[in-house]
């Protein structure tokens, strides 16, 4: 063994589940680190929807993104892992005692990796058409950081995902009037959050793709929807057009690292172990058969991948107990 300092698990993203998993990891007494690529923990939750309610989250009828972020925080910061913010992976090589990992900032080594990364750098996907983006953050916005924006005003959402319905759950309270656009009459969204929002006087447009985007006066918009399969056309006027068709993810990167990977995510096996012994992935960052994109599947990997990980590190070292005995043997930890 040489000197070099070696972390038992380096966690690569700050998103919710790579905070769960170094809390986790904590709690089973591992040397660990985080590695964030952005300048804050939270992941996509923070950037993308901080303002959102979420409704898919054990324990909590509702949370808004920016509240879940703050209790994860809470709670790994309790644990004390070291977190490296801004700091973007380069790559990884195997070596006799672990892995050297190479940052945009250091280099530093751990004897096995857990990536939680999500879905890499991300982006929305934008609209097609000619004035779309002159019309950003304006009429037309893709995020939402303030919901108060919207209040008492006319609002067009786009989209047939869970981020649409929740939007037009979480604004129509608020907001003047809600039109939901989406191309099928079918959504794609949870059942009961979309029966909540057919509750209301929510207007939906389906089949509806939108046509063109038209500025209005009094800084209003108006929008030219075509119906599917169909010459038939209507307008809408509305002050903000919110538009949720997801978005469009760039692992470059993760792919450079020689992991093996299916439907642009890292294929790993029950144990979340990837193709290389020792490097685990969970989250969205992972695929398995049968997986579902959610939070709370991604946070049920995360002790899996850290008890697999330590497992592979400490092969002696038994399975944890409960979680009741971890915090015991967290505190005696401390005050040693």
């Amino acid at each position: 063994m040489t000197e070099t300092a070696y972390y038992d698990i380096t966690i690569i993203g700050g998103g919710p589940v790579g905070l769960f998993a170094a809390t986790y990891a904590r709690m089973r007494l591992a040397k660990t680190q985080i590695i964030e690529s952005l300048d804050q923990l939270g992941g996509q939750v923070s950037t993308l929807f901080p303002a959102k309610k979420i409704y898919d989250i054990p324990g909590f009828y509702e949370i808004s993104g920016e509240d879940l972020i703050k209790n994860f925080e809470k709670q790994t910061l309790a644990f004390k892992p070291d977190i490296f913010l801004g700091e973007t992976v380069l790559g990884f090589e195997k070596t006799p005692e672990g892995f050297l990992i190479k940052t945009s900032k250091r280099t530093t080594y751990s004897r096995s990796i857990i990536i939680a990364a999500g879905i890499g750098a991300f982006e929305p996907r934008r609209l097609t058409l000619d004035n779309a983006s002159q019309l950003e953050g304006k009429q037309l916005r893709y995020f939402v950081t303030d919901p108060t924006t919207f209040a008492g005003k006319d609002l067009a959402i786009a989209g047939g995902g869970d981020s649409a319905i929740d939007w037009a759950l979480t604004l129509y309270p608020q907001a003047k009037s809600v039109h939901l656009i989406h191309r099928r009459d079918k959504f794609r969204a949870l059942e009961s959050n979309l029966a909540k929002l057919k509750e209301t006087k929510t207007n939906f447009e389906t089949p509806y793709t939108i046509k063109e985007l038209s500025p209005a006066a009094t800084d209003k918009l108006t929008i030219t929807l075509q119906k599917v399969r169909s010459q038939e056309t209507k307008t809408i006027t509305v002050d903000h057009l919110l538009v949720n068709y997801g978005f469009v993810s760039d692992n470059k990167i993760i792919s450079s690292w020689g992991l093996e990977m299916q439907n642009r995510a890292i294929k790993v096996n029950q144990a979340q172990e990837t193709n290389i012994p020792g490097v685990y992935a969970i989250g969205d960052s992972a695929y398995h058969e049968g997986k579902i994109d959610l939070i709370a599947t991604g946070l049920g990997e995360a002790p899996n991948a850290v008890n697999n990980a330590l497992l592979y590190v400490y092969p002696e070292k038994r399975q944890p107990a409960h979680s009741t005995q971890l915090i015991k043997a967290f505190n005696q930890a401390q005050k040693k």
